[in-house]
């Protein structure tokens, strides 16, 4: 009996130093309902339901394409589509409130905002052109599926890569084209006759297409020794660099990757250090309580 009057006013103590507990939700700071809000936008169920409508009015904007639409089920199809872009609206409100002025530092919220505004405007007129690009609502999945999002995140991340396999493939492509173009522009020169066509077939050749009984093979009628030319073009240009883009993405999405999981793993022990440190106060409370019952 002692010992529970003493745990009734321990939890009176506590409740006294840490707020009301049952208070009702109108009662609430905006901040509180926002957070509530936001953790209910960022739910598995909430994000199934936005990616199925997503999908739903993709394959709407797919089937208005079609010629043999009636009338009625143009308008059918047409209703649809107009109740997505309303679900969309609401849906990009909704989360600006919940997050405030973080949802215009969040580039993902911004995507989405502009996504969605390119189909309020007005298609007619000058403007009609801008109603092809309501498919772009399509990519909000990359915004909505966080495994889409990592993806996307990796690519990013390995651009300044990317650039720099760039900046080498141009040159290897410069200098080839140069050479190219001295060897072998005075007798194919529909290939070979200027610079820019030099570089256009050595790119088909890079990408193996018809590369040896359209391209190399004619010449080495004429030039026996062209495959010392072209066999080393494409050890580098196909199978190093281009293996070396794929080594560039894959590392970066790998990065990404590790970043999100440190991130949670921090998240999870900042989550744990102050459930422990609330468990410490909350022993504090109760020896409090217990010396001063004992006294």
């Amino acid at each position: 009996m002692k010992n529970a009057v003493g745990l009734g006013k321990g939890r009176a103590m506590i409740h006294a130093s840490d707020g009301p507990v049952d208070e009702p939700a109108s009662s609430r700071p905006p901040r509180g309902r926002r957070a509530d809000l936001a953790r209910l936008i960022e739910s598995p169920a909430v994000t199934i339901g936005v990616s199925a409508v997503i999908v739903l009015n993709a394959i709407v904007l797919g089937l208005e394409t079609s010629s043999g639409l009636s009338s009625e089920a143009r308008a059918t199809l047409q209703m649809i589509d107009d109740l997505c872009l309303a679900f969309f609206v609401v849906e990009l409100l909704v989360r600006a409130y919940a997050f405030g002025g973080g949802f215009l530092r969040d580039p993902w919220s911004v995507f989405d905002a502009v996504v969605v505004s390119v189909a309020l405007v007005p298609s007619t007129g000058p403007l009609s052109v801008l109603r092809t690009l309501r498919v772009l609502r399509v990519l909000r999945l990359l915004s909505v599926a966080p495994t889409m999002r990592r993806v996307v995140n990796g690519l990013l991340a390995a651009v300044p890569g990317l650039m720099s396999i760039m900046g080498i493939m141009a040159i290897i492509f410069y200098v080839s084209a140069v050479i190219a173009t001295g060897l072998y522009g005075a007798t194919f020169p529909e290939w070979f006759g200027s610079l820019g066509r030099s570089a256009y077939t050595l790119f088909q050749v890079m990408t193996l297409e018809s590369w040896s009984m359209g391209i190399v093979r004619p010449i080495m009628n004429e030039h026996p020794l062209a495959w010392v030319f072209f066999i080393p073009f494409i050890l580098i240009a196909t199978f190093t660099l281009l293996n070396l883009f794929i080594a560039v993405i894959v590392n970066a999405v790998q990065k990404v990757q590790q970043e999100t999981l440190a991130v949670q793993r921090a998240a999870a022990d900042d989550q744990r250090q102050q459930i422990l440190s609330e468990l410490s106060q909350i022993e504090a409370s109760l020896e409090k309580l217990r010396r001063g019952l004992d006294g």
